[in-house]
Protein backbone atom coordinates (compact mmCIF):
# COMPACT_ATOMS: atom_id res chain seq x y z
CA UNK A 1 0.00 0.00 0.00
CA UNK A 2 1.51 3.37 -0.90
CA UNK A 3 1.97 6.13 1.71
CA UNK A 4 -0.28 9.08 1.44
CA UNK A 5 1.74 12.20 0.57
CA UNK A 6 0.66 15.77 1.18
CA UNK A 7 2.70 18.82 0.12
CA UNK A 8 3.84 21.15 3.03
CA UNK A 9 3.29 24.90 3.24
CA UNK A 10 6.21 27.28 2.51
CA UNK A 11 6.40 28.39 6.18
CA UNK A 12 7.03 24.86 7.30
CA UNK A 13 10.02 24.56 4.98
CA UNK A 14 11.65 27.69 6.56
CA UNK A 15 11.28 26.22 10.06
CA UNK A 16 12.95 22.99 8.91
CA UNK A 17 15.91 24.97 7.49
CA UNK A 18 16.41 26.90 10.76
CA UNK A 19 16.33 23.70 12.81
CA UNK A 20 18.80 22.09 10.50
CA UNK A 21 21.19 25.02 10.97
CA UNK A 22 20.95 24.70 14.76
CA UNK A 23 21.72 21.00 14.58
CA UNK A 24 24.75 21.62 12.42
CA UNK A 25 26.15 24.16 14.92
CA UNK A 26 25.56 21.78 17.81
CA UNK A 27 27.18 18.93 15.94
CA UNK A 28 30.23 21.10 15.29
CA UNK A 29 30.67 21.64 19.04
CA UNK A 30 29.98 25.39 18.81
CA UNK A 31 28.19 27.54 21.36
CA UNK A 32 24.97 29.05 20.24
CA UNK A 33 23.42 32.27 21.44
CA UNK A 34 19.98 33.15 20.25
CA UNK A 35 20.12 36.48 18.46
CA UNK A 36 17.05 38.41 17.50
CA UNK A 37 16.74 39.46 13.88
CA UNK A 38 18.66 42.66 13.20
CA UNK A 39 21.17 42.32 16.20
CA UNK A 40 23.70 40.09 14.51
CA UNK A 41 26.29 42.89 14.51
CA UNK A 42 25.63 44.18 18.06
CA UNK A 43 28.00 44.08 21.03
CA UNK A 44 25.95 41.38 22.66
CA UNK A 45 26.51 39.18 19.64
CA UNK A 46 30.25 39.77 19.75
CA UNK A 47 30.42 39.03 23.51
CA UNK A 48 28.81 35.67 22.84
CA UNK A 49 32.13 34.53 21.47
CA UNK A 50 34.16 36.07 24.35
CA UNK A 51 36.33 33.72 26.44
CA UNK A 52 35.07 35.31 29.67
CA UNK A 53 31.53 34.45 30.79
CA UNK A 54 29.70 34.19 34.07
CA UNK A 55 28.38 30.74 33.08
CA UNK A 56 28.84 28.45 30.10
CA UNK A 57 26.77 29.60 27.19
CA UNK A 58 25.87 32.99 28.71
CA UNK A 59 27.49 36.27 27.65
CA UNK A 60 29.17 38.55 30.25
CA UNK A 61 31.09 41.85 30.13
CA UNK A 62 34.78 41.60 29.15
CA UNK A 63 37.10 41.74 32.28
CA UNK A 64 39.92 44.26 32.01
CA UNK A 65 43.40 42.78 32.51
CA UNK A 66 45.30 43.49 35.75
CA UNK A 67 48.03 46.07 35.36
CA UNK A 68 50.94 46.08 37.81
CA UNK A 69 53.73 48.55 38.53
CA UNK A 70 56.68 47.20 40.51
CA UNK A 71 59.80 48.87 41.87
CA UNK A 72 62.63 48.03 41.27
CA UNK A 73 61.97 47.09 37.67
CA UNK A 74 62.66 43.60 36.42
CA UNK A 75 66.39 43.06 35.83
CA UNK A 76 67.50 46.22 37.66
CA UNK A 77 71.15 46.32 38.74
CA UNK A 78 72.99 48.25 41.49
CA UNK A 79 69.74 48.92 43.34
CA UNK A 80 70.25 50.97 46.50
CA UNK A 81 69.33 48.60 49.38
CA UNK A 82 67.61 51.51 51.12
CA UNK A 83 65.35 52.15 48.11
CA UNK A 84 61.67 51.15 48.53
CA UNK A 85 60.49 47.83 47.09
CA UNK A 86 56.83 48.26 46.13
CA UNK A 87 54.01 46.84 44.00
CA UNK A 88 50.85 48.65 42.89
CA UNK A 89 48.08 47.03 40.82
CA UNK A 90 45.01 48.25 38.96
CA UNK A 91 41.93 46.27 37.80
CA UNK A 92 42.62 43.61 40.39
CA UNK A 93 44.03 42.76 43.81
CA UNK A 94 47.28 41.41 45.23
CA UNK A 95 46.94 37.92 46.69
CA UNK A 96 50.49 37.36 47.95
CA UNK A 97 54.04 38.56 47.46
CA UNK A 98 57.34 36.80 48.12
CA UNK A 99 60.67 38.63 48.14
CA UNK A 100 63.71 36.42 48.78
CA UNK A 101 67.44 36.48 48.20
CA UNK A 102 69.08 33.76 46.17
CA UNK A 103 70.28 32.27 49.45
CA UNK A 104 66.64 31.88 50.52
CA UNK A 105 66.48 34.69 53.05
CA UNK A 106 63.04 36.30 52.96
CA UNK A 107 62.20 39.99 53.26
CA UNK A 108 59.05 40.92 55.15
CA UNK A 109 56.35 43.08 53.56
CA UNK A 110 52.68 43.99 53.87
CA UNK A 111 49.62 44.41 51.61
CA UNK A 112 47.50 47.51 52.12
CA UNK A 113 43.83 47.18 53.24
CA UNK A 114 42.54 47.73 49.70
CA UNK A 115 44.67 44.87 48.41
CA UNK A 116 46.11 47.03 45.64
CA UNK A 117 49.50 47.91 47.11
CA UNK A 118 52.40 46.08 48.76
CA UNK A 119 55.64 47.38 50.27
CA UNK A 120 58.66 45.66 51.77
CA UNK A 121 59.12 46.39 55.48
CA UNK A 122 62.35 44.45 55.93
CA UNK A 123 65.79 45.69 54.93
CA UNK A 124 67.69 44.62 51.84
CA UNK A 125 71.37 43.76 51.87
CA UNK A 126 74.24 44.93 49.74
CA UNK A 127 75.69 42.77 46.96
CA UNK A 128 72.65 40.45 46.88
CA UNK A 129 70.41 39.05 44.14
CA UNK A 130 66.67 39.04 44.88
CA UNK A 131 63.71 37.20 43.38
CA UNK A 132 60.42 39.08 43.54
CA UNK A 133 57.27 36.97 42.93
CA UNK A 134 53.73 38.30 43.20
CA UNK A 135 50.30 36.76 42.55
CA UNK A 136 47.44 39.01 41.41
CA UNK A 137 43.73 38.30 40.85
CA UNK A 138 41.53 39.92 38.20
CA UNK A 139 37.81 40.75 38.34
CA UNK A 140 36.84 37.25 37.22
CA UNK A 141 38.80 35.63 40.04
CA UNK A 142 41.64 34.35 37.87
CA UNK A 143 45.15 34.41 39.41
CA UNK A 144 48.38 35.25 37.62
CA UNK A 145 51.88 34.77 39.04
CA UNK A 146 54.74 37.01 37.91
CA UNK A 147 58.41 36.81 38.92
CA UNK A 148 60.95 39.61 38.65
CA UNK A 149 64.60 39.77 39.67
CA UNK A 150 67.00 42.53 40.66
CA UNK A 151 70.35 42.95 42.40
CA UNK A 152 71.57 45.47 44.95
CA UNK A 153 74.68 47.64 45.06
CA UNK A 154 77.82 45.56 44.72
CA UNK A 155 80.62 45.47 47.29
CA UNK A 156 82.78 47.70 45.10
CA UNK A 157 80.28 50.54 45.69
CA UNK A 158 79.66 49.94 49.39
CA UNK A 159 81.10 52.50 51.82
CA UNK A 160 81.58 52.29 55.57
CA UNK A 161 83.29 54.53 58.12
CA UNK A 162 85.41 54.62 61.28
CA UNK A 163 83.92 56.76 64.07
CA UNK A 164 85.69 58.28 67.06
CA UNK A 165 85.15 58.53 70.00
CA UNK A 166 83.65 55.09 70.46
CA UNK A 167 80.16 54.55 71.82
CA UNK A 168 80.03 54.94 75.60
CA UNK A 169 83.55 56.37 75.79
CA UNK A 170 84.41 59.11 78.32
CA UNK A 171 86.54 61.93 76.91
CA UNK A 172 87.64 65.43 77.75
CA UNK A 173 85.95 68.68 76.80
CA UNK A 174 88.19 69.24 73.78
CA UNK A 175 87.42 66.01 71.92
CA UNK A 176 85.90 66.61 68.45
CA UNK A 177 83.68 63.93 66.93
CA UNK A 178 85.34 62.36 63.91
CA UNK A 179 84.07 60.24 61.01
CA UNK A 180 86.48 58.83 58.42
CA UNK A 181 84.74 57.29 55.38
CA UNK A 182 86.20 54.41 53.40
CA UNK A 183 85.30 56.17 50.14
CA UNK A 184 85.40 59.83 49.00
CA UNK A 185 82.32 61.86 49.86
CA UNK A 186 81.06 64.18 47.14
CA UNK A 187 77.56 64.71 48.56
CA UNK A 188 78.67 66.33 51.82
CA UNK A 189 75.32 68.00 52.43
CA UNK A 190 73.53 64.63 52.26
CA UNK A 191 75.93 63.16 54.81
CA UNK A 192 75.57 66.08 57.22
CA UNK A 193 71.77 65.91 56.92
CA UNK A 194 71.85 62.21 57.83
CA UNK A 195 73.81 62.83 61.07
CA UNK A 196 72.03 64.35 64.06
CA UNK A 197 74.20 65.44 66.99
CA UNK A 198 72.75 66.69 70.27
CA UNK A 199 74.26 67.77 73.57
CA UNK A 200 72.59 67.37 76.94
CA UNK A 201 73.87 70.88 77.67
CA UNK A 202 72.10 72.24 74.58
CA UNK A 203 75.31 73.07 72.71
CA UNK A 204 75.08 73.39 68.93
CA UNK A 205 78.10 72.59 66.79
CA UNK A 206 79.23 72.44 63.19
CA UNK A 207 80.84 70.04 60.74
CA UNK A 208 84.27 70.75 59.27
CA UNK A 209 85.61 68.69 56.35
CA UNK A 210 89.37 68.14 56.36
CA UNK A 211 89.29 66.01 53.22
CA UNK A 212 86.88 64.07 51.00
CA UNK A 213 86.95 61.25 53.54
CA UNK A 214 87.27 62.93 56.95
CA UNK A 215 84.78 65.19 58.71
CA UNK A 216 84.78 66.42 62.31
CA UNK A 217 82.19 68.10 64.50
CA UNK A 218 82.60 70.37 67.51
CA UNK A 219 80.73 73.11 69.34
CA UNK A 220 81.82 76.76 69.26
CA UNK A 221 83.37 76.34 72.71
CA UNK A 222 84.63 73.31 74.58
CA UNK A 223 81.97 70.75 75.45
CA UNK A 224 80.27 71.45 78.77
CA UNK A 225 81.88 69.48 81.58
CA UNK A 226 80.07 66.29 82.58
CA UNK A 227 77.55 66.51 79.75
CA UNK A 228 76.57 63.88 77.18
CA UNK A 229 76.87 64.17 73.41
CA UNK A 230 74.71 61.87 71.27
CA UNK A 231 75.13 60.94 67.62
CA UNK A 232 72.31 59.45 65.53
CA UNK A 233 73.73 58.44 62.17
CA UNK A 234 71.14 57.40 59.57
CA UNK A 235 73.61 56.79 56.77
CA UNK A 236 72.39 53.44 55.41
CA UNK A 237 71.63 53.98 51.74
CA UNK A 238 72.93 57.56 51.60
CA UNK A 239 74.55 58.24 48.24
CA UNK A 240 78.03 59.60 48.92
CA UNK A 241 78.51 60.39 45.24
CA UNK A 242 80.16 58.61 42.33
CA UNK A 243 77.96 55.57 42.96
CA UNK A 244 79.27 54.95 46.49
CA UNK A 245 76.52 54.08 49.00
CA UNK A 246 76.93 54.18 52.79
CA UNK A 247 76.15 50.86 54.47
CA UNK A 248 75.37 51.65 58.12
CA UNK A 249 73.18 53.32 60.70
CA UNK A 250 74.57 53.90 64.16
CA UNK A 251 73.62 55.56 67.43
CA UNK A 252 76.32 56.64 69.84
CA UNK A 253 76.55 58.32 73.22
CA UNK A 254 79.77 60.02 74.36
CA UNK A 255 80.31 61.07 77.96
CA UNK A 256 82.20 64.30 78.63
CA UNK A 257 84.32 64.45 81.80
CA UNK A 258 85.59 67.36 83.88
CA UNK A 259 87.01 70.36 82.09
CA UNK A 260 90.78 69.78 82.14
CA UNK A 261 92.87 72.39 80.35
CA UNK A 262 96.63 72.67 80.86
CA UNK A 263 98.87 75.56 79.83
CA UNK A 264 102.43 74.65 78.83
CA UNK A 265 104.67 77.72 78.88
CA UNK A 266 107.86 77.28 76.83
CA UNK A 267 109.47 80.37 78.36
CA UNK A 268 108.58 79.74 82.01
CA UNK A 269 109.18 75.97 81.53
CA UNK A 270 105.99 75.18 83.42
CA UNK A 271 102.93 73.03 82.92
CA UNK A 272 99.82 74.17 84.83
CA UNK A 273 96.66 72.09 84.90
CA UNK A 274 93.26 73.60 85.72
CA UNK A 275 90.23 71.42 86.43
CA UNK A 276 86.84 73.05 85.91
CA UNK A 277 88.66 76.40 85.62
CA UNK A 278 90.47 76.00 88.94
CA UNK A 279 94.33 75.62 88.91
CA UNK A 280 95.29 72.40 90.66
CA UNK A 281 98.92 71.70 89.78
CA UNK A 282 102.02 73.35 88.30
CA UNK A 283 104.94 71.17 87.23
CA UNK A 284 108.40 71.96 85.79
CA UNK A 285 108.97 70.83 82.20
CA UNK A 286 111.39 70.99 79.31
CA UNK A 287 109.93 71.64 75.86
CA UNK A 288 111.16 71.78 72.25
CA UNK A 289 114.58 73.35 71.61
CA UNK A 290 115.35 75.95 68.92
CA UNK A 291 115.63 73.31 66.18
CA UNK A 292 112.46 71.50 67.21
CA UNK A 293 110.31 74.11 68.98
CA UNK A 294 107.02 72.87 70.41
CA UNK A 295 104.00 73.69 68.24
CA UNK A 296 101.92 76.58 69.53
CA UNK A 297 98.20 76.66 70.14
CA UNK A 298 95.67 74.15 71.39
CA UNK A 299 96.20 70.41 71.23
CA UNK A 300 93.95 67.58 72.38
CA UNK A 301 95.39 64.56 74.11
CA UNK A 302 95.07 61.26 72.25
CA UNK A 303 96.24 57.77 73.23
CA UNK A 304 98.08 56.94 76.47
CA UNK A 305 100.75 54.26 77.01
CA UNK A 306 102.45 53.40 80.27
CA UNK A 307 105.48 52.23 78.32
CA UNK A 308 106.42 53.20 74.77
CA UNK A 309 109.34 52.94 72.38
CA UNK A 310 110.57 56.03 70.53
CA UNK A 311 112.66 55.94 67.35
CA UNK A 312 114.56 58.94 66.07
CA UNK A 313 113.98 57.73 62.52
CA UNK A 314 110.22 58.26 62.96
CA UNK A 315 110.79 62.05 62.93
CA UNK A 316 113.31 61.96 60.09
CA UNK A 317 116.54 61.87 62.10
CA UNK A 318 119.45 59.77 60.88
CA UNK A 319 122.71 58.61 62.47
CA UNK A 320 125.24 61.45 62.40
CA UNK A 321 122.63 64.12 63.06
CA UNK A 322 123.45 65.95 66.35
CA UNK A 323 119.84 65.44 67.43
CA UNK A 324 119.82 61.73 66.64
CA UNK A 325 119.02 59.63 69.71
CA UNK A 326 118.56 56.19 68.18
CA UNK A 327 115.83 54.26 69.98
CA UNK A 328 114.65 54.76 73.54
CA UNK A 329 112.16 53.17 75.91
CA UNK A 330 109.96 55.90 77.37
CA UNK A 331 107.46 55.95 80.25
CA UNK A 332 104.13 57.71 80.80
CA UNK A 333 103.49 58.77 77.23
CA UNK A 334 100.40 60.68 76.06
CA UNK A 335 100.24 61.51 72.35
CA UNK A 336 99.64 65.14 71.39
CA UNK A 337 100.09 64.99 67.60
CA UNK A 338 100.17 62.26 64.98
CA UNK A 339 103.59 63.46 63.85
CA UNK A 340 105.18 62.58 67.20
CA UNK A 341 104.70 65.24 69.88
CA UNK A 342 104.02 63.71 73.31
CA UNK A 343 103.75 64.43 76.99
CA UNK A 344 106.12 61.96 78.65
CA UNK A 345 108.74 61.29 81.27
CA UNK A 346 111.96 62.86 80.04
CA UNK A 347 115.05 60.75 79.42
CA UNK A 348 117.51 60.58 82.30
CA UNK A 349 119.96 62.76 80.39
CA UNK A 350 117.37 65.59 80.28
CA UNK A 351 116.61 65.64 84.03
CA UNK A 352 119.04 68.51 84.80
CA UNK A 353 117.23 70.72 82.25
CA UNK A 354 113.68 70.23 83.52
CA UNK A 355 112.26 73.57 84.59
CA UNK A 356 115.05 75.70 83.11
CA UNK A 357 115.98 74.78 79.52
CA UNK A 358 114.19 73.44 76.47
CA UNK A 359 116.03 70.42 75.09
CA UNK A 360 113.35 68.15 73.63
CA UNK A 361 112.41 67.37 70.03
CA UNK A 362 109.07 69.16 70.46
CA UNK A 363 107.66 67.06 73.27
CA UNK A 364 106.81 68.19 76.80
CA UNK A 365 109.13 66.33 79.19
CA UNK A 366 108.54 65.82 82.92
CA UNK A 367 110.45 64.45 85.85
CA UNK A 368 109.26 60.96 86.88
CA UNK A 369 106.86 62.10 89.62
CA UNK A 370 105.37 64.82 87.41
CA UNK A 371 104.98 62.48 84.43
CA UNK A 372 103.19 59.90 86.59
CA UNK A 373 100.84 62.55 88.01
CA UNK A 374 99.88 63.90 84.58
CA UNK A 375 99.39 60.36 83.26
CA UNK A 376 97.00 59.57 86.11
CA UNK A 377 95.09 62.85 85.98
CA UNK A 378 94.77 63.62 82.26
CA UNK A 379 93.58 61.61 79.30
CA UNK A 380 91.91 61.46 75.93
CA UNK A 381 90.11 64.66 74.98
CA UNK A 382 91.75 66.85 77.60
CA UNK A 383 93.35 70.05 76.32
CA UNK A 384 96.90 71.41 76.34
CA UNK A 385 97.56 74.98 75.25
CA UNK A 386 101.18 75.71 74.37
CA UNK A 387 102.28 79.33 74.72
CA UNK A 388 105.49 81.39 74.40
CA UNK A 389 107.05 79.04 71.88
CA UNK A 390 108.83 79.84 68.66
CA UNK A 391 107.05 76.95 66.97
CA UNK A 392 104.23 77.40 64.47
CA UNK A 393 100.82 75.76 64.74
CA UNK A 394 100.74 72.07 63.95
CA UNK A 395 98.58 71.12 60.99
CA UNK A 396 94.97 71.06 62.12
CA UNK A 397 94.61 67.41 61.13
CA UNK A 398 97.94 66.45 62.77
CA UNK A 399 96.00 65.29 65.77
CA UNK A 400 93.03 67.40 66.87
CA UNK A 401 93.95 70.98 66.06
CA UNK A 402 90.29 71.93 65.63
CA UNK A 403 90.43 74.56 68.38
CA UNK A 404 93.05 76.51 66.46
CA UNK A 405 90.51 77.24 63.70
CA UNK A 406 88.39 80.36 64.31
CA UNK A 407 84.71 79.47 64.67
CA UNK A 408 83.70 81.55 61.66
CA UNK A 409 86.06 79.46 59.52
CA UNK A 410 85.22 76.15 61.15
CA UNK A 411 81.48 76.56 60.59
CA UNK A 412 81.46 76.66 56.79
Amino acid sequence: MEADFKPRRKGSVKKILVLATVCLLAAAGGVFAAVAPGLAGSSLASEASSAVRSAPGLAAPVVAPVNADSTPTNGAKQVNPAAPVTLTVGNGTIERVTLTSTSGEGVEGSIDPAGTGWAATGALKFNTDYSYTYVVKDGAGRETSITHAFSTVSSSHEADAAIYPLDGMKVGVGQPLQVIFSEPVLNRAAVEKAITITSSAGQVGAFHWYSDTMVRYRAENFWTANSTVSMDMKLFGVDLGNGQIANFNKKMSINIGDKKVAVADATAHTFTLSVNDQPVKTLPVSMGDKRFPSARGFGVLMEKKRYDHFRAASIGLKPGDPAYYGEEDVEYTIRLTLSGAYLHQALDSAFPYIGNTNVSHGCIGFLPDGAAWVFENMGTGDVVQIINTEGDYAANDDGYGDWNIPWAEYDN
